[in-house]
């Protein structure tokens, strides 16, 4: 006989990862029940103990209104919760293949801590079926409790946009799901104690994983093409911005634009759904089509780049590059799978020195994640050429005098974000 679900007006929650997923769910959480905020990063816990937020996705404001919230790296803080959702990182190795070590290493925590009745959520982006074939195994193994009898799980995919404030968890509608229609239900009503905007109910787990990895599939494919069209259209001489805005006047034209793509998603989670495909004896040529292209664009700027400073007549070798922006994306100092590392890569391999200014990147992370460091304040007129890389508003600030100010008389700029018009920058992309 199956054991019964916890009472949802009493159950405590666990929220296992208090990265940029992890925070604002155990927030909202934290305002209306007991919440146990858990991480293995104790310097992590102790920042957000004291009230800050290094990720700058939640304020000293909004985690003080979080009054039933605490945090805690020790898993003793673990026992007696009802509910653990699982906000871990799912990146991919050097193969490009899942790494699934952090989701792994996370339900074989919960297979020690779980009790009788748990119901444990995934939030995690993975493939199809990775939730009952690869993490639940695994918490039955340590438990000794049998799934859908002694324990339950369910599956929300995160839909987090670091940095952007205006899109946050209560206001983004959530996919729930559960492995028994029971479950279900209560995954669902959890979510929507918390979501304002509504939670879609999928009618497996199953569905609810290809649901969110197609998400992320779907814009990398979009912007792949946009970045193709950006080579040819350099190559027939013809400014991408004022193909893009043209074609933008049509109704339907989606209005995406060339870049570099990075971050914990968009770069990553196609890689889960070509991997299962493959698994499953199908090559996904259109998807890893995308990738290709999409993963050998800092390749081409850094390229396209040497070519102008060479029309220039600058000397390449020992040359120095200014790179302005280093986060994956604007206004936001997540670093993860940032492609900006490609560029200096490439660059250096021609003999140019590279030096990164980024007000948004914590300086100590970047030396430890890339090796690199970063330079507080350009200096006049030191560069040959200049990459404006990432759209920050603080270089929109800057504006293009100032930033030209830091090249010397014969430099080249390289807007790669369009934040200054074309008659002001030397190359776009």
């Amino acid at each position: 006989m199956a054991v019964s679900l916890p009472s949802f007006a009493d159950a405590k929650i666990a929220i296992i990862g208090l990265g940029y997923v992890g925070l604002p769910l155990a927030v909202e959480f934290g305002k209306q029940r007991n919440v146990v905020g858990f991480d293995i990063n104790a310097a992590r816990i102790q920042e957000l103990s004291a009230g800050r937020d290094s990720t700058l996705e939640v304020s000293p404001e909004e985690l003080a209104e979080a009054t039933s919230l605490s945090f805690a790296s020790e898993e003793s803080a673990l026992k007696g919760c009802d509910v653990f959702i699982v906000t871990v990182p799912t990146p991919i190795n050097g193969h490009k293949q899942p790494d699934l070590t952090p989701l792994i290493k996370a339900s074989e925590l919960l297979g020690r801590v779980v009790q009788a009745g748990a119901i444990v959520i995934y939030e995690s982006t993975v493939y199809p079926g990775a939730t009952e074939e690869d993490c639940i195994p695994v918490i039955e193994a340590g438990s000794g409790l049998r799934f859908n009898q002694d324990f339950y799980a369910g599956y929300s995919p995160e839909r987090i946009n670091p940095g952007d404030k205006t899109h946050r968890l209560p206001n983004i509608m959530k996919v729930t799901s559960g492995s028994t229609p029971e479950v279900a239900d209560f995954v669902d009503q959890l979510y929507l104690s918390v979501i304002e905007a509504g939670t879609f109910k999928a009618s497996s787990i199953r569905v609810a994983e290809a649901a969110k990895v197609i998400e992320n599939t779907q814009r990398d494919l979009n912007i792949a093409l946009i970045n193709e069209l950006a080579i040819i259209f350099n190559r027939l001489g013809i400014d991408t911005e004022e193909v893009l805005l043209a074609a933008g006047t049509k109704w339907n034209f989606l209005p995406f634009r060339p870049g570099l793509v990075g971050g914990h998603c968009i770069g990553v989670d196609p890689y889960y759904l070509t991997y299962k495909a493959q698994s499953a004896g199908y090559i996904p040529d259109v998807i890893l089509a995308g990738r290709r292209i999409n993963d050998g664009m800092g390749a081409f700027v850094a390229d396209e780049l040497v070519k102008a400073m060479l029309k220039r007549r600058i000397h390449v070798n020992e040359s120095r590059v200014l790179v302005l922006g280093l986060a994956f994306k604007e206004n936001c100092p997540d670093l993860r799978n940032t492609r900006i590392v490609d560029i200096v890569s490439v660059l250096e391999s021609y003999g140019v020195s590279v030096d990164l200014h980024d007000p948004w990147v914590d300086a100590k992370e970047a030396k430890h994640e890339y090796g690199v460091d970063l330079v507080d304040t350009p200096q006049q007129g030191d560069y040959d050429a200049i990459i404006i890389a990432v759209a920050h508003q603080e270089f929109r600030d800057y504006g293009v005098t100032k930033i030209r100010g830091w090249g010397r008389d014969n430099h080249v700029l390289y807007d790669l974000k369009y934040l200054f018009p074309q008659s002001e920058t030397d190359l776009r992309l």
